[in-house]
């Protein structure tokens, strides 16, 4: 691991965001940030597309822990950056929820907080995969 400590603990808790994210959407937990935002836009059949982001966040989780104790897998930077170009969709797909007004709570503050959680988890997702 090299860097400073506020670069190491920014992974650490983007990894963690990420990694239980995944496992409250495998295990079906309706508190996850998958299930919130999905649910708000597709309804409650949205159990498959839960699924698959909480896979992907369980994975970025895990690949930004690997990054951070230098484990040498060759495709990590490649996978890291996938998964962060699907966070942007992600984040697309929030910001339309909450213009098209079917996300749960309108409240402008509780809008602002969500955002910046998610715009943080792609930025260190896009510090992680090096090549930005």
């Amino acid at each position: 691991m090299e860097g400073k400590l506020g670069s190491f603990l920014w992974k650490i808790s983007v990894a963690l965001y990420l990694i239980a994210n995944g496992v409250l959407g495998l295990i079906g937990w309706k508190g996850g940030d998958f299930s919130i935002i999905f649910d708000a836009i597709f309804g409650r059949g949205s159990g498959v597309l839960v699924t698959i982001a909480s896979i992907i966040a369980l994975v970025a989780g895990i690949a930004i822990i690997l990054e951070m104790l230098n484990v040498q897998v060759s495709f990590l930077d490649t996978l890291i950056l996938i998964v962060a170009i699907i966070w942007v969709v992600y984040v697309i797909v929030e910001i339309i929820a909450w213009i098209t007004g079917k996300y749960r709570d309108s409240n402008i503050w509780y809008i602002f907080q969500r955002l910046a959680v998610h715009l943080m988890v792609l930025s260190s997702l896009l510090i992680a995969s090096k090549k930005f």
